[in-house]
Formats: C-alpha cells, sequence, structure tokens
C-alpha cells in the first residue's frame, strides 16, 4: 500500500461514520407538533422563531422553539402565519 493511499482511506472511512451517525440521528427525532386551535401552551421562553423564505405574501408552516415553563426541557411547535412578506406588500 502507497503511503498516500492510508490517509485517504481513513478519510473516506470516518466520512461514512459521520453520515452514519447523522443519518441514525435524524430517523430517531421526533415529528414536530402542529398547533391547532385551543391548545395549551407552556411557553417560558422563545429560542428562535423561523419560517421558509418567500416573495409571495401566503400561509406558511412557521417553527417555534421555545423552553417549556412546566418542565424546563426545550421544545418546538409548528403553526401556519402569514408569511414575512405580507408586511412589505400592499
Amino acid at each position: 500500500m502507497n503511503a498516500r493511499t492510508l490517509p485517504i482511506l481513513a478519510a473516506l472511512v470516518l466520512a461514512s461514520t459521520a453520515g452514519i451517525a447523522q443519518a441514525a440521528d435524524t430517523a430517531s427525532a421526533q415529528p414536530v407538533p402542529t398547533y391547532h386551535y385551543g391548545m395549551p401552551l407552556h411557553v417560558g421562553k422563545v429560542l428562535s422563531l423561523t419560517e421558509p423564505a418567500t416573495l409571495d405574501c401566503q400561509v406558511v408552516t412557521a417553527d417555534m422553539k421555545y423552553i417549556d415553563d412546566q418542565t424546563g426541557k426545550p421544545a418546538e411547535l409548528a403553526y401556519r402565519k402569514l408569511s414575512d412578506a405580507c408586511s412589505y406588500q400592499n
């Protein structure tokens, strides 16, 4: 075996191991619950609000990551809202 092939082989093995670990992590993720009217919310602190970028005024599914005030653990919730583009259009 050539002296160059050993580091390349080691890099490929490490890259494939990292890919397998990442795939296993995303497969075990719980589905994000979607807000419905009347659902009790226990939001202690909002960590982030994200939504897909769009240039059109339309309804989008946004995500909120927050700290649950009852358990103290991070939680996530999906909800429907008008996109931010609506505030810039007449």
